[in-house]
């Protein structure tokens, strides 16, 4: 059975394929974007949610576009509508992924490093800050509406690349390249005022060392050091809420101006 006959069989025309172009460029935000792609939710729930979207959003991207009934052009377009869907779906899991960066570094300065522990979020193993700022992170995308925002965009590329014509390759690319190389620039500006707590406790312990040698005072540096990277993670989350929403503002401008 051809994919012609699939179609057909599920009642055939322009809708039916429209709406499995529309799934494929929802598909990716259930695979790379955070919060919609976290394993807390689970695979069938994942599903029925995207066709869901799918459905509520085939009218207004079929809206005048005429879709080739073709299985070879037809394929051709499924792979565009991924990557356009992926291209979003990756600018703002690079925000995200730059907070985990932070706390990340925090572990590693402060000694938390040592102990892993496995992040709910995304199942992989972390540090406990590293976990606290991926926690942190998915209560403020929820708290500045980056759900929203992400669904907005995606209703926004339907406007900028119908369903069927395909997207500026070279500008997606570059947008891309953008995103992943600000990954730990950003990592590092959250985690600015951790690096700089840290810097200067070291130093403070290594005058202390050379003032008073009969003093091991690395000794007890470390239960130090994480009572100050603890109070200094917490003046500054407050701030995290207001760097992540003009950065998820940025990172759909970003992705929506590369299509």
């Amino acid at each position: 059975m051809t994919l012609s006959h699939v179609i057909t069989a599920l009642g055939g025309g322009q809708p039916v394929t429209g709406f499995f172009l529309v799934l494929a460029r929802i598909t990716p935000l259930f695979v790379v974007a955070p919060l919609f792609s976290s394993p807390m939710i689970p695979n069938p729930v994942k599903g029925v949610v995207a066709v869901g979207f799918a459905i509520g959003l085939t009218g207004i991207a079929m809206h005048g576009q005429h879709i080739p009934g073709d299985p070879l052009p037809v394929a051709g377009l499924v792979v565009m509508n991924l990557l356009v869907g992926l291209l979003l779906a990756f600018t703002v899991a690079a925000v995200y992924a730059a907070v985990q960066t932070a706390g990340g570094l925090a572990d590693i300065l402060s000694g938390f490093s040592f102990g892993a522990t496995v992040d709910p979020v995304n199942g992989n193993q972390g540090g406990t800050f590293a976990e606290l700022y991926g926690l942190v992170g998915v209560m403020l995308f929820i708290a500045i509406g980056g759900d929203a925002w992400l669904l907005h965009g995606l209703a926004r590329t339907f406007d900028l690349v119908p369903l069927a014509k395909g997207p500026q390759i070279s500008s997606m690319v570059a947008a891309a390249n953008a995103a992943f190389a600000s990954i730990l620039v950003a990592g590092v500006e959250v985690a600015a005022p951790v690096i700089l707590a840290m810097l200067i406790t070291d130093v403070a312990f290594g005058l202390v060392s050379k003032v008073v040698p009969q003093i091991n005072a690395f000794s007890v540096a470390f239960s130090l050091k994480v009572g100050v990277c603890m109070l200094v993670v917490m003046a500054s989350l407050p701030f995290l809420g207001g760097w992540m929403s003009n950065q998820m503002y940025g990172s759909v401008a970003t992705a929506l101006n590369a299509l």
